[in-house]
């Protein structure tokens, strides 16, 4: 059996990404991460599509029978896949995000066309009115502000790989019928995990 992956990325390899993320040579994220990982996984067959999400291509990028895993940094692009996700029939939606120590991991699924928990805009408030802009609507000069505001707000790689580890987890109990759950909130510093925030 083969396994379609795609990887979608608009954003471009940077200096400061080397310390949390591999480089395979390519400028564009989404082909470096399938550069350095496909050899490794000759059974998945992988796509990269290095754009951003938007409303204009989101139809073509999330269809119906997808299972998604959103890694993104800003609200607009939650919600703009969330409300994508509630008019498919089939889907699977696993949302992971975090500030520097802590965050959390979100499910959302659709079969047959009935909710299976509540999507992203209705657990997260912020999530349903973004104050942010979708990174594919941005000009070149309000792009290299939201640079700027990562550099100041830096990720920590310990937090970046335990939301994945999480997210990868969700899908497995999601596929063993053991997801009796919408959302995991995770602490590093208290070594806390629970099915949601306090």
């Amino acid at each position: 059996d083969h396994v379609e992956l795609t990887v979608i990325d608009g954003d471009q390899f940077e200096e400061r990404n080397k310390e949390r993320q591999r480089c395979s040579g390519f400028e564009n994220k989404a082909k470096n991460v399938v550069g350095a990982i496909s050899a490794q996984f000759p059974k998945v067959h992988f796509r990269t599509k290095a754009e951003y999400v938007t409303k204009d291509n989101i139809i073509t990028l999330v269809r119906d029978g997808d299972v998604v895993f959103l890694c993104v940094d800003n609200h607009a692009t939650r919600k703009l896949v969330s409300d994508r996700c509630q008019e498919l029939e089939n889907v699977v939606l696993i949302s992971g995000g975090n500030d520097y120590t802590d965050g959390n991991v979100v499910l959302y699924c659709r079969k047959d066309g009935k909710d299976s928990g509540r999507p992203l805009t209705k657990i997260h408030p912020a999530i349903a009115n973004p104050t942010d802009k979708n990174p594919g609507t941005l000009t070149d000069q309000e792009r290299q502000g939201c640079q700027e505001e990562a550099r100041v707000n830096p990720q920590l790689l310990f937090m970046n790989l335990s939301i994945a580890s999480i997210m990868l987890n969700v899908y497995y109990a999601h596929e063993q019928g053991k997801a009796r759950f919408e959302q995991v909130y995770v602490d590093i510093l208290q070594q806390k995990m629970r099915p949601s925030p306090d």
